[in-house]
């Protein structure tokens, strides 16, 4: 009964007007980018943060904007790998397999409104989940202490910066560079300069979104520069509709993916990606008895794009209630919130409910607008495709330094904007990569906090990290990730070098 009471707590914050605003804004700029190929949901928050500090709005409105451009783009992300078959970011990958044969076979208009129906289908069921399960979860994070929460930033700067996936020598250093970046400044223990090698810009550390937009905006067009990509693809036409929206539905799809989706969002480091393979393998297991799925079966498209917008969804779970990012957008977000003085965690809820059930409450508002907004002016987001990159990614770039210099013009900022963006590149060209670093920033602050605070009350014994039951566990599942990750990157070097023992 409090849950009910504080979600209509925040549907009152939700439905201000200037948060009503933002929500509608957010939802057709994440569309737009996700329709992009390759700018993605990362970049497209990193972009929009400055707006949020040059417009000086509140927390939760702020916060408000740039989960709407998050669901906005798990929305938009479909729009080119259904008639391009070129997936807006690696969520929308498996809807290309079933999605572009739709729309080869003129069901381009009944492939995008299917998509759109589920993404509602799957976002609005995990809203109810968060509705459901962060208030429980936030109750069991207060008995948190330093040393738990210590091993929960070792482990999520690890599991969530990719170690599970990637190369792991190459993700641990760039956890450890995206820690040691987040020394610099003022020690607060000490009062101590750190790094700052005499500049007094730095003394109060390095601007979060600074290093989000070059890491990101800045490096993308440098890449983009090299490579010289050419002009839009030759996409199929959206046409009309063949069959009515009732018929595009899929409730029993929508459910078991959107289900299966939010519980590997909660999942910190799982990710919409890997909702969506797995969303997409559960439907083809339950439904594939006539061998359709990859020739245009409608309900290959419905499961991954409810299971990416589930994981979407889910992924918010984590850093709401343990101020632990659950992908790599989240951790972004993260870092804005740290930068509005805003500390998500187990006590977010109980002394700044009005952010939490009003983000809540605005996540519902924001699935409807997206709803209402896709099926009709699908037509003018598809329209956008025909951009020339060019043209596109110059804009990107003007975004990026007026967003910058309007948080606290300062020229230093655009400088130190551009030294990330080639720092970026670099990282991109060595193969590291750049989710690591982020998380490094920003979770290496409270995670040095946590290991002072562990050690000061044990009078110094770094044993005491391991002696609370919790914390113990949480090593072990670090380790045994990483275990994993070196096992399976081992596995992959011998058999590329019996491949080539044997070509």
């Amino acid at each position: 009964m409090d849950t009910l009471f504080s979600l209509a707590h925040g549907f009152t914050v939700a439905t201000q007007p200037v948060n009503l605003l933002v929500a509608f804004i957010g939802c057709f700029v994440g569309t737009v980018i996700g329709a992009l190929p390759g700018i993605g949901p990362v970049n497209g928050i990193a972009i929009l943060i400055p707006l949020a500090f040059s417009l000086d709005l509140s927390p939760v409105s702020a916060l408000i904007l740039l989960t709407s451009v998050y669901y906005g783009s798990m929305f938009g992300g479909r729009i080119a790998s259904i008639l391009l078959n070129i997936p807006g970011d690696s969520s929308a990958v498996v809807t290309c397999i079933d999605g572009f044969p739709m729309a080869k076979k003129g069901l381009a208009a009944d492939a995008l409104a299917i998509s759109a129906i589920s993404s509602f289908a799957g976002g609005t069921l995990a809203t109810i989940g968060l509705t459901v399960l962060a208030p429980t979860l936030a109750m069991a994070a207060i008995h948190f202490g330093p040393r738990e929460y210590f091993a929960l930033y070792v482990m999520a700067i690890v599991i969530v910066g990719g170690i599970a996936t990637g190369n792991p020598a190459k993700t641990l250093v760039a956890g450890l560079l995206g820690t040691a970046i987040g020394t610099v400044g003022i020690d607060p223990a000490t009062g101590i300069p750190r790094f700052t090698f005499g500049a007094y810009e730095l003394y109060e550390g390095i601007d979060f979104v600074i290093v989000a937009i070059g890491l990101f905006a800045i490096s993308e067009f440098l890449v983009y520069i090299e490579q010289r990509r050419s002009g839009p693809v030759e996409q199929v036409p959206v046409g009309r509709r063949s069959t009515a929206l009732r018929r595009l539905t899929y409730p029993a799809t929508s459910l078991r993916a959107g289900l299966l989706g939010f519980v590997i969002g909660v999942l910190p480091g799982a990710g919409a990606t890997l909702a969506s393979f797995m969303g997409y393998a559960l439907e083809k297991r339950v439904s594939d008895k006539d061998g359709t799925f990859g020739k245009g079966d409608p309900r290959g498209v419905a499961a991954p794009e409810a299971a990416d917008n589930a994981a979407a969804g889910g992924s918010l779970v984590p850093m709401l209630t343990l101020g632990v990012p659950g992908s790599g957008t989240t951790a972004i977000m993260l870092g804005m919130l740290v930068t509005l003085n805003v500390q998500p965690g187990p006590l977010l809820f109980q002394q700044q409910p009005e952010i939490v059930w009003g983000l809540v409450a605005a996540l519902y508002v924001s699935n409807v607008i997206l709803l209402v907004l896709n099926i009709p002016l699908v037509g003018l987001f598809a329209k956008l495709l025909t951009v020339p990159p060019h043209y596109l990614m110059p804009g990107v770039v003007t975004v990026s330094f007026l967003g910058v210099y309007s948080v606290n013009q300062n020229s230093f900022d655009l400088l130190m904007m551009v030294g990330f963006g080639v720092f970026g590149y670099l990282l991109r060209k060595l193969g590291i990569p750049l989710v690591p670093v982020v998380l490094g920033i920003i979770l290496g602050t409270p995670m040095e906090q946590s290991l002072r605070r562990a050690m000061a009350a044990s009078g110094g014994d770094v044993w005491t990290l391991l002696e609370s039951p919790l914390a113990l566990a949480l090593h072990a599942v670090t380790a045994c990730m990483i275990l994993v990750a070196i096992v399976r990157e081992a596995r992959r070097r011998h058999g590329e070098a019996a491949a080539a023992r044997g070509a």
